[in-house]
């Protein structure tokens, strides 16, 4: 193993870093006595359980495709929920995510190989004969140019390099004469123009029949792209050259490739998230290996692989030695400054860093790649998927599970690499909770919120091309696949290129760019195999003693965290003050601050307001730690006012032949039963008359203990809710009138009261965007008796289908636990902390409230907060004079501070910095980076 490789994980040197968390505080405690535990290792899977395993993989696989074939093709995608394709423009924008979507039937091309790779020969040849007959290349519509790559050109590369296998093996796919190939190399030549700038970097964006800058493509306009767009197309545009003899394509990706790594920042050797394409300026300067830059870092590994290139090898190492001084901090990766990479540019991760235990063992680092996935599936287990991002305490950052593979990925290669019966018992739990808590009828959901198990209508194409590829290899045994996976490579989407592109077509210049640009020491540096003997001592204990520590991480049963972290600083220096932990009335905790260079301000308005002077710290260390602090407030703001929201609900189809698998994300009310402390309301839905129910209920018998369906609109919803009570109904739920509208595109928001006492209303109310209301009334129509569960949280199925009769039991929320803990636990300085302009160019600032916040004040805020995300004011405007419905964020904070003294003020920062020295003008750079993170969607 080489010493670049070791990282923290085998002891190797690391420069000291402040501590960041109290948890992986812990977590590294924990890790001192992993020899000291002794514990069984995992009982060998039987070929019977594992073939078992494999096959429920198959039936899972053919029930999404055959999903998709049924309801969605020739559609990109299939929408699960509603049983129909999604075709760009027919359905509201998802923003960058319909990027993807070409009308090229995206979902087919994409599963090409996995349909070899499980040994459906003849559904293979079926597909391919599909897509040369109905996929257009030549539409008018913008694409990604990374997606589009890596899916589109990567499927038909696939399909081809299996195709020619079937071939060659004389049994299938004898009429194919490399059709796919030709469609590949239409499609290549559709990306070229993309690369027309003089960086080399690619547009993000193309219009496959127009091209770039024309007034008909509608693109070509920006100056902006990911490092892992421009980073992630050598695999597929060299293998599209090595097949055809066409160079242009490796050259092109080479240039892109080159041009990155020369724009590295030198001194750390880390590359940021976002590059301007014209002037290479890193436009976002933090780094991490999650989302923008991940496949970046994959596809210099596996170049070399591929092609044989040491360039790419050397890069990859060089890279490989940042990040396990900066970014890796066993067992977690967090995201850091390119130009100050002891500072943390977060302090949450995002779930597209769960491919990199499987890089790791690629390169054959495995005791960090075995700590990182560990992690990852203590958070799994704690909330049955990963969720798109969470806090380095392991709560929900941005709820959503989009069925993403990584980790399942990893798991493959860690099986591969140790062959441990842990990961198949890993997998098995994949397994289960996809069957569980994301099958619907007409496929997978993926989860709009993992804490209450809320479905959105949505199955991406790479949950066909990679989920279920990674988890049938898991199981099979070498005899169950009709071809060696040996001879292949997988891209970033598990598309399979054969190794032996290697040596075909070797017209592209070798040139070692990557010593032009810095002196490597090539010792460090391993140019063979890992052998296995060596990563793994004769001890069928080594794998089991790295993860044991890891096992209570996330649930925090490890010694308690404050008193160990202090405990190891008694020797030394105490750890710097954390903004949970500062008071403003602790004389200690002022001075702290006073030499950090951040000094306390008493506003008029009895506001505090917190101004760092960075040359007024006591040294370059302080200063730092200071900038550290004032990030952390900012970060506390925001994640205590996500606390201090009310998240949303569950609706859950119960009834025959749903059974609890189709899960609605609902909004609360700020009236009537709350659902998160009170039992969940189970009960048939009927419609009420007038379906508005703004008056007396002509039809009290029909919703007379049952959940009454009504319309929005034309009155408030208190009075709503009144008249259906009246009328006997047990629960309501409120349908948007806006035709069209979901949750996946419009935010949720809390219904709220009409400005009288609403203690009146007893039953629970929630409300659904059209889109989810008419999964409902559908429903209805079709099978008459619709039955449905209210709650804070999905029911588990099992139970639904054991006891269809059952009384309603109350099931607290493991989340809201959580949450109410971490309230208890946190001490700021405010409710919400307020950032202003700065007020000259080496301070930074900001405001808040002097009182501590406890878990009465929380309460009460929540109650005048917006469920996860707030109404637009645009549509609070159009509603409050009829219904008084939508309560939007800044409208409640403003009625808010006109009658409560704690207000909780808007978050703003000035951007107008001028620095007056090179270090200031680096800290700057680092605050904008940081407020941008904060703005990101993945």
């Amino acid at each position: 193993m080489s010493e670049a490789g070791g990282g923290r994980g085998s002891g190797s040197p690391v420069p000291q870093r402040a501590p960041w968390s109290l948890v992986a505080a812990t977590a590294a405690l924990c890790l001192v006595s992993a020899t000291s535990v002794g514990t069984a290792v995992a009982a060998p899977m039987s070929r019977e359980e594992k073939q078992k395993l494999g096959n429920q993989v198959l039936e899972m696989f053919d029930h999404a495709y055959g999903n998709y074939m049924e309801h969605a093709y020739p559609a990109d995608e299939l929408m699960p929920l509603t049983c129909r394709g999604r075709v760009r423009g027919q359905e509201p924008s998802r923003g960058d995510v319909d990027d993807a979507l070409g009308k090229f039937s995206l979902t087919l091309i994409d599963s090409l190989d996995t349909l070899v790779v499980l040994n459906k020969t003849k559904e293979f040849e079926e597909a391919v004969r599909k897509v040369l007959r109905d996929v257009n290349l030549d539409n008018d519509v913008v694409v990604s140019v990374f997606e589009t790559n890596i899916r589109v050109l990567g499927g038909l590369l696939g399909g081809h390099s299996l195709a020619i296998m079937l071939k060659e093996k004389g049994e299938y796919m004898q009429w194919y004469n490399d059709e796919l190939l030709q469609m590949a190399k239409q499609l290549g030549y559709k990306l070229l123009p993309a690369f027309n700038t003089t960086s080399g970097l690619p547009y993000p964006r193309i219009n496959l029949k127009f091209g770039i800058r024309k007034p008909e493509a509608r693109t070509g306009t920006e100056t902006d792209t990911c490092t892992a767009c421009a980073g992630t197309l050598i695999l597929e545009f060299a293998a599209l050259s090595r097949f055809t003899g066409a160079t242009i394509f490796e050259e092109y990706a080479r240039k892109a490739l080159d041009f990155l790594w020369e724009k590295r920042q030198r001194s750390s050797n880390l590359v940021g998230v976002t590059i301007n394409i014209h002037t290479g300026d890193w436009v976002r300067k933090d780094s991490g290996v999650g989302a923008g830059i991940d496949s970046y870092y994959e596809y210099l590994l596996k170049a070399y692989v591929l092609l044989g290139d040491d360039s790419f090898l050397e890069r990859f190492n060089t890279h490989y030695d940042a990040i396990m001084r900066y970014i890796s901090q066993p067992p977690l990766l967090l995201d850091v400054h390119i130009h100050k990479p002891m500072l943390n540019a977060r302090t949450w991760m995002d779930a597209l860093l769960a491919f990199f235990p499987g890089l790791q063992v690629l390169k054959g680092d495995i005791r960090p790649a075995i700590e990182t996935h560990e992690m990852l599936y203590q958070v799994i287990k704690k909330h049955n998927f990963l969720p798109e991002a969470f806090t380095t305490d392991f709560r929900v950052h941005w709820a959503q599970h989009p069925l993403r593979p990584e980790f399942a990925e990893s798991t493959y290669f860690l099986y591969k690499a140790t062959g441990d019966p842990y990961y198949l018992e890993v997998g098995k739990t994949l397994i289960e909770n996809l069957n569980k808590y994301a099958r619907v009828p007409c496929g997978f959901a993926a989860m709009k919120d993992v804490r209450t198990g809320s479905h959105e209508d949505r199955m991406d194409s790479f949950f066909l091309a990679e989920m279920f590829k990674y988890l049938y290899l898991l199981f099979a045994d070498k005899e169950d696949i009709i071809f060696d996976i040996e001879d292949y490579i997988f891209t970033t989407e598990a598309h399979l290129l054969p190794l032996w592109l290697s040596t075909t077509n070797q017209s592209i210049s070798k040139k070692n760019t990557t010593s032009e640009y810095t002196e490597l020491d090539d010792s460090n540096f391993d140019w063979t195999c890992p052998n296995t003997q060596i990563l793994f001592p004769n001890d069928p204990l080594y794998a089991q003693s790295i993860r044991e520590p890891l096992k209570n991480v996330v649930d925090k049963s490890c010694p308690r965290g404050i008193s160990r972290v202090e405990e190891s600083f008694r020797s030394g220096a105490k750890p710097p003050l954390r903004a949970r932990d500062f008071m403003a009335t602790n004389p200690e905790h002022l001075e702290i601050l006073k030499k950090m260079g951040v000094s306390l301000i008493h506003l008029k308005d009895g506001r505090v307001q917190l101004v760092q002077h960075a040359i007024q710290a006591a040294s370059s260390i302080d200063a730092e730690d200071g900038l550290r602090f004032m990030q952390e407030m900012i970060e506390l703001s925001s994640q205590q006012q996500k606390e201090q929201q009310l998240p949303p609900r569950a609706v859950q189809i119960v009834s025959h032949p749903f059974f609890g698998r189709v899960v609605l994300t609902a909004g609360p009310a700020q009236f009537g039963l709350d659902l998160s402390k009170h039992k969940e309301t189970r009960g048939f839905v009927a419609s009420s008359k007038p379906y508005n129910g703004c008056s007396e209920l002509i039809n009290p018998e029909a919703v007379m203990g049952k959940i009454a369906l009504i319309q929005r609109g034309q009155c408030m919803f208190a009075e709503k809710a009144r008249n259906i009570q009246n009328a006997g109904a047990i629960g309501g739920i409120v349908i948007d009138d806006n035709e069209g509208s979901s949750s996946d595109t419009a935010p949720l928001f809390q219904m709220a009261g009409d400005g009288k006492d609403t203690d009146d209303i007893k039953i629970p109310m929630l409300f659904l965007f059209s889109k989810e209301g008419s999964i409902i009334l559908d429903a209805i129509r079709e099978y008459e008796e619709v039955e449905v569960l209210l709650s804070d949280k999905a029911k588990d199925r099992a139970a639904i289908l054991k006891d269809p009769e059952m009384e309603n039991e109350e099931q607290p929320s493991s989340e809201n636990d959580s949450q109410n803990q971490s309230a208890e636990q946190i001490i700021s300085i405010s409710q919400a902390v307020d950032l202003v302009d700065q007020e000259s160019p080496e301070e930074s600032s900001l405001n808040s409230h002097p009182e501590s916040l406890s878990p009465a004040d929380s309460d009460d805020a929540a109650s005048l907060s917006p469920s996860e995300q707030t109404s637009n004011p645009t549509e609070d405007h159009e509603t409050t004079s009829l219904d008084g419905e939508c309560t939007d964020l800044d409208n409640q904070l403003q009625e808010q501070s006109e009658t409560e003294e704690d207000s909780n003020p808007n978050v703003s920062w000035g951007k107008k910095v001028k620095p007056i020295d090179s270090i200031l003008a680096d800290w700057n750079e680092d605050i904008e980076a940081f407020e941008m993170m904060e703005k990101d969607e993945l």
